[in-house]
């Protein structure tokens, strides 16, 4: 799997780091365990290699080390021969970063409620890292963020005892791409994009991303590799406010976007589809591009485009909520308030268990802020986890997708389209449906008690 390079290796502690990994000898301490840092860890070991998983929270870390998961596309069948082959092990004992060959950060990089970027998780890893780092250690950060963060935020912290990037330990960027649930294009299968601090850095984590995926891109720079990341969510934001714009101005001319972009997808060069949605969800699309504006202040830069986008994304759960009291109104004779509302997938994008950003929780603060009564149904997610933005809806649980509590709701909203959901059977007992995702026609549904949204 590796590819051939001119590497420029050349110190000893440096060689002697390269030869480790191409044996996969070398010992990986993975940091944050997440979404992003589990499928890793996971891979690692399964091409051979070493790998301790470090975590602060301990339930984690005790599952994992019982050969159990808690994320629903990484199952324990695949977690628990790792951990009885003695290659995955996971601890909150930081001490033992010490013993690794490389490092690699996979902390979460949220926005403040200002939308400023919040990098006290990658801030107070580096900081512990700089505790045990020791001569000839590899680290790379891995989680999202603006460019310069590696050589601003990581590297100095590191630095802070006697050691020196470049010089006695190197220090690499290498974006993180998971798309969790995608079963065609895994971690393995992704490429991955890696920029050093310095050539011999470079190479290094060329040669270690080398030893599991695909393929490796290098970068000039981590600013560079830093700046890879921000662009293709940036991509995908623009793309998605665009066509949440169309939809809205489709709907006032009476033309189904759906339908639009499924005729349009038929082109076969200069197009590519993207899909309209309740709003946007997940740790990466709703909040890089900011990370990108905030960063873009630095150099006296506006960044309307990107902003403009944010806000026609954010924009449009209330948008969805005016569709939904126009149909109430013009279908039942109901107002919203009082009004029971069968939200219908909590997580951010079918067939995960992850609910970070999703739309479903801002949707449910603004239904019950104008007075309804508002249950959800997730086959995936069976409570509400705490999060930054709702803490209060922490703790709810999904009701049962029956006959009985269809008909009793006055309105249904689909929010994620799992495929788990029998979509028929709510066409068949829900008096009215609010469906923005398109998923009741591409069920087979054409009944009048549709409106899309």
């Amino acid at each position: 799997m590796a590819q051939k390079r001119n590497s420029t290796v050349t110190s000893k502690s440096a060689k002697l780091l390269m030869a480790r990994i191409a044996a996969r000898k070398a010992k990986i301490g993975i940091i944050g365990l997440g979404y992003v840092g589990l499928p890793l860890a996971c891979l690692f070991a399964e091409k051979g290699f070493a790998v301790t998983g470090f975590d602060v929270d301990a339930g984690k870390t005790d599952k994992l080390n019982a050969g159990r998961s808690y994320i629903r596309h990484i199952p324990g069948r695949r977690i628990a021969p790792l951990v009885n082959a003695g290659k995955l092990v996971a601890s909150a004992d930081f001490r033992r970063l010490k013993a690794m060959d490389c490092i690699i950060i996979c902390v979460p990089t949220p926005l403040s409620k200002q939308r400023e970027p919040d990098l006290s998780f990658v801030a107070d890893t580096a900081i512990e890292i700089a505790r045990h780092l020791k001569t000839g250690q590899l680290v790379v950060l891995e989680s999202s963020t603006y460019p310069g963060t590696t050589d601003e935020v990581v590297r100095p912290a590191l630095e802070a005892g006697k050691l020196r990037s470049r010089r006695d330990f190197f220090l690499a960027y290498s974006p993180e791409r998971e798309d969790p649930g995608n079963e065609t294009y895994g971690t393995a299968a992704i490429p991955k994009v890696v920029g050093g601090d310095g050539e011999a850095a470079r190479d290094l984590a060329l040669a270690l991303y080398d030893s599991v995926v695909v393929k490796t891109v290098p970068a000039t720079s981590p600013a560079t590799a830093e700046a890879v990341k921000l662009t293709e969510n940036i991509f995908r934001s623009v793309n998605i406010a665009l066509v949440n714009e169309l939809k809205v101005i489709f709907d006032a001319m009476g033309i189904d976007v759906w339908e639009v972009i499924d005729a349009a997808k038929t082109k076969p060069f200069g197009f590519m589809p993207f899909y309209p949605g309740p709003g946007l969800g997940g740790h990466c699309i709703p909040i890089d591009p900011f990370y990108l504006t905030w960063k873009a202040r630095e150099f006296g830069i506006a960044t309307r485009f990107i902003e403009l986008a944010g806000e026609i994304n954010t924009a449009m759960p209330r948008y969805v909520i005016d569709r939904l009291v126009t149909a109430l109104s013009e279908r039942a004779g109901k107002a919203l308030k009082g009004a029971r509302i069968l939200i219908i997938g909590l997580a951010y994008k079918k067939n995960v268990d992850d609910m970070r950003e999703s739309p479903a929780l801002t949707l449910i603060d603004l239904l019950e802020a104008q007075g309804a009564k508002v249950d959800y149904h997730d086959p995936i997610i069976a409570a509400i986890k705490p999060s930054r933005e709702h803490p209060h809806l922490a703790g709810r649980r999904s009701v049962k997708l029956s006959a009985a509590n269809l008909k009793r709701a006055d309105a249904v909203l689909i929010v994620t389209d799992h495929d788990a959901i029998d979509f028929k059977e709510i066409g068949r007992n829900a008096k009215l449906i609010i469906d923005t995702r398109n998923k009741m026609a591409r069920a087979g549904w054409r009944g009048r008690n549709v409106i899309k949204a």
